[in-house]
């Protein structure tokens, strides 16, 4: 995965070459990502789908992060982002059916990993079920949902924590039920400035 090679920009989104996944983190190249948040309504509450990513991963384990995000390759464009989606959570859907919401650039930068992202951000309006995603077990270990204002809430500074329920796997391949509350440190460190804006352009589209 680390020799992947992937697209690199100047800071005004220039394409200034090609590069391994490795190289864009270590030595902090602008790079296109895609992201993908999962909404969906019951009963009149909106609720947002989180992943959570895998103990084994390298960045960010055992976190909460987008419902489905990852690298665009050298090779491929924003469209063939939808990709990530049916890898990571298993559902399987068109580009059609995304709503865009932005394109963030941000950065995060913690000891020798530098992450300068163009994130293209988009929204789906889900109906499906827990039982209906099926997850990239060495990269997603669980998939939870949120209520949405609740969510907000959080990242505007409104409240401490949040309810999440959801599935997460076993080691043996069976799901067990999460039920807890979370705070901001149970989150990928993505910028606060990230979350806000995704916030605001999730608002404008429900």
């Amino acid at each position: 995965m680390e020799n992947e090679q992937l697209k690199i920009f100047d800071e005004y989104r220039n394409q200034i070459g090609i590069a391994t996944r490795e190289d864009v983190h270590k030595l902090g190249y602008w790079h296109e990502a895609f992201h993908c948040w999962f909404i969906c309504k019951e009963e009149g509450t909106d609720y947002l789908y989180l992943q959570l990513r895998s103990n084994t991963k390298k960045d960010y384990p055992n976190l909460l992060d987008i419902t489905a995000a990852g690298h665009l390759l050298a090779n491929e464009t924003v469209q063939d982002g939808v990709r990530e989606i049916i890898e990571e959570v298993g559902i399987d859907i068109s580009f059609q059916e995304l709503i865009p919401l932005e394109i963030i650039d941000y950065c995060v930068i913690k000891e020798d990993f530098i992450d300068k992202e163009i994130a293209n951000v988009f929204l789906y309006k889900c109906e499906k079920s827990f039982e209906d995603f099926t997850l990239q077990e060495e990269e997603v270990a669980g998939i939870v949902r949120a209520e949405f204002n609740h969510f907000a809430e959080l990242w505007l500074g409104e409240r401490e924590t949040i309810k999440i329920r959801g599935l997460k796997m076993k080691k043996d391949g069976n799901k067990i039920l999460i039920a807890e509350n979370v705070g901001r440190n149970k989150f990928a460190p993505h910028q606060i400035k990230y979350y806000k804006t995704v916030i605001e352009k999730i608002k404008e589209k429900i």
